[in-house]
């Protein structure tokens, strides 16, 4: 390993950790001693169509185009030289699938994570998964996604007949992009996230790795095959996808052979990077937000869409949960009132719990956990005729919170260890208000890294791989932000769990089909009085 000595001549390695989000790529400099070194982006389009809300896509060779930009540009930015780079870690949203023909060239764009198409074909596996008893079904929590692999695979064959015959595999984004950087063209070559196939494509070495060909044949005929196309090894990021080709050492400035670990999704890594040990939470606050925890144990979760050995951390179980839209409701709410967030959240520290009268629950784009029903939209309660756009913000917020609680109370019903909450991504870097609620309505102190922690687990995989640290561990303790902290308050805290039971009761009534019956006649005169004895006590 080439390294550099500093000042003090203390020997430091220099990774690159690199996070694709859903509008941009990020990439972060690490030294193994002296922590980042400097961090660019680069923008890359999402390709939506009105007249189908559900289609999101993005192209490999925008993402591929944006990565080189922004390498070229931090490295400049840093001060240093392209070939004092040691390793390159990858993360992805996920799951983005992209269909692959001969030499792994595209087929297709992604299908992104927000891409919803593939409902038909998600109930359809999930029907067949329980009628036929496939165990795999337990471990994503009863319900495959219309977000996930399968799914999105089953839907491009259906709609794309004239690319049949040519697909010699599909791949998460993850997987594709640390293929492209290695210059691998072989599908039998290929090393797949453990991460990534198991949070989204049922693989468990427990079965012995993905469903069965006879299941996935049952599903639809034309996955008949598909098994063996799905092929490679499947490994944890403590093993390497490869190492870095001399076309895109080239066109990055960088060194060629230097080690890329296996990749992984962007938000299990975010937990790595905001320092998440067993025990903690780590709610991922973005665009939507991904709930992230390990443990030792294997404890399946109703309701919740991944259990899965090694695949936030190789030596735990990865538990994944989330809210299908959280910043993405803030945007929509900002649209339609003429403005955007930033102008809008100028006074929310001012509002006090429960003070708009309003119950947001937080579905505008189905609900991903605890229901896992695609079918729901958002519902406001307590409208009334001088409810601003800032009332249903802050709402939101609280409804997010909320929803966030229902969330992890059915974790630790399940045996999953809650013991601290760290909030992680980027929303809570500038949102002081968001934090401060989130502390009240789940009665924990809320933990935010002190700083931008994106890209930071990309950085601290590099560095193992890299061989500057011996455990994850170790990395975290030199390179992860120390935190800022959110206390509950008292009387906040009293508010929210009035709240808190009608929210519970609204929730699993309106969001299941066959749901007993709830008394809600109570729901909007409390909501009612509650904000009015706010207001009282303002006024005291």
């Amino acid at each position: 390993m080439v390294q550099i000595e500093d000042l003090k001549g203390v020997l430091v390695a220099i990774v690159a950790g690199v996070d694709f989000g859903t509008l941009s790529v990020r990439v972060t400099l690490l030294d193994s001693e002296r922590g980042r070194l400097g961090t660019a982006s680069a923008e890359y389009p999402l390709k939506r169509k009105r007249e189908d809300p559900n289609f999101a896509t993005q192209s490999h060779t925008d993402q591929m185009d944006a990565l080189v930009e922004a390498m070229l540009k931090v490295v400049e930015e840093a001060g240093i030289k392209g070939d004092e780079i040691e390793s390159i870690g990858i993360d992805t949203t996920g799951s983005s699938v992209i269909p692959v023909g001969e030499n792994l060239e595209p087929l297709d764009d992604y299908y992104l994570w927000c891409d919803h198409r593939a409902l038909e074909e998600a109930r359809q596996i999930t029907e067949l998964a329980h009628q036929e008893r496939f165990e795999g079904i337990d471990w994503c929590g009863g319900v495959y996604s219309h977000e996930w692999g399968f799914a999105k695979l089953l839907h491009w064959l259906r709609h794309n007949p004239e690319k049949r015959d040519k697909l010699v595999t599909a791949l998460e984004n993850c997987d594709m992009v640390a293929a492209t950087l290695c210059g691998v063209t072989d599908p039998g070559q290929l090393k797949r996230s453990a991460c990534a196939m198991g949070h989204k494509w049922m693989w468990n070495p427990k079965w012995g790795g993905l469903p069965p060909q006879e299941f996935l044949s049952k599903v639809d005929p034309l996955f008949d095959g598909i098994r063996a196309k799905l092929g490679g090894e499947y490994l944890t990021s403590d093993k390497l996808a490869g190492h870095l080709s001399s076309a895109w050492a080239e066109v990055m400035g960088l060194r060629a052979g230097i080690p890329i670990p296996v990749a992984a999704f962007d938000a299990h890594w975010d937990a790595i990077g905001a320092e998440c040990r067993e025990g903690d939470v780590v709610n991922v606050v973005g665009t939507s937000t991904c709930i992230i925890a390990m443990s030792h144990k294997s404890t399946l979760v109703p309701g919740v869409c991944g259990v899965v050995p090694g695949s936030v951390h190789p030596a735990f179980t990865g538990i994944e949960a989330g809210l299908s839209a959280t910043g993405d409701i803030f945007e929509a709410i900002a649209r339609r009132a003429g403005t955007d967030v930033k102008r809008l959240s100028q006074g929310l520290e001012t509002y006090r719990a429960g003070q708009t009268g309003l119950l947001r629950l937080s579905w505008d784009n189905g609900d991903r956990t605890v229901l896992v029903n695609s079918e729901l939209g958002g519902v406001t309660l307590g409208w009334n005729l001088i409810h601003t756009a800032q009332d249903e913000l802050f709402a939101a917020i609280e409804g997010t919170a909320f929803h966030t609680r229902i969330i992890l109370e059915r974790m630790a019903e399940n045996g999953v260890p809650v013991e601290r909450v760290i909030n992680a991504g980027g929303i809570p870097q500038h949102n002081a208000v968001l934090n401060q609620v989130y502390a009240n309505v789940l009665n924990k102190p809320i933990l935010v890294p002190d700083g931008m922690p994106t890209s930071l687990g990309s950085g601290i995989f590099a560095l193992l791989a890299a061989g500057a640290f011996s455990t994850i561990e170790e990395a975290q303790e030199k390179m992860c932000l120390k935190h800022k902290t959110f206390h509950p308050e008292p009387e906040s805290v009293k508010v929210y769990e009035r709240l808190f039971h009608h929210y519970r009761d609204v929730y699993f009534a309106l969001g299941s089909r066959g749901a007993a019956a709830v008394k809600l006649g109570d729901v909007l005169p409390d909501l009612k009085k509650i904000a009015a004895a706010v207001e009282a006590s303002t006024r005291g």
